[in-house]
């Protein structure tokens, strides 16, 4: 009886074998860094860290940037009002909008007391704007 025990054709199907290994587990690894990758980005710049209300007097607004032009916004928050309502210990609370239709009515009330809801994020995209707190809304005061 004839054995067919041909070395060269085992050794060929062992280092197939190998390399359908190494080829498998190289797309693993590039799916495991894109999924990974993705996650990071969504928690970096779309997940909402925190939101909540501030009110304050609404200080200045503007439209600024060299390239892509975003909405910034500055309010006075104030702990401490003297006898005159002018305060006296005071914090300063940046924040950015998205929405123009938002941003017109922001432009409209500088000077005022008012309440805004922003979203706190973990990162700042150029095209949302400077600050990590994008206000989504606002309410005049006075």
């Amino acid at each position: 009886m004839k054995t067919n025990s041909n070395p060269a054709s085992s050794n060929v199907s062992r280092w197939s074998e190998i390399k359908r290994k190494i080829r498998k587990t190289f797309y693993w690894s590039i799916a495991l860094i894109l999924i990974v990758t993705a996650i990071f980005i969504f928690w970096k710049y779309f997940y909402t860290f925190s939101d909540g209300y501030r009110a304050g007097l609404l200080q200045k607004f503007s439209h600024k940037g060299n390239i892509i032009k975003t909405y910034e916004g500055e309010m006075i928050l104030s702990s401490v009002s003297s006898n005159a309502n002018v305060a006296i210990a005071s914090e300063k609370f940046y924040f950015s909008v998205t929405d123009k239709y938002l941003a017109q009515q922001l432009d409209t009330i500088q000077g005022r007391m008012v309440i805004v809801h922003y979203k706190q994020k973990n990162g700042v995209l150029f095209w949302h704007g400077d600050t990590e707190y994008l206000v989504d809304s606002v309410k005049r005061l006075r």
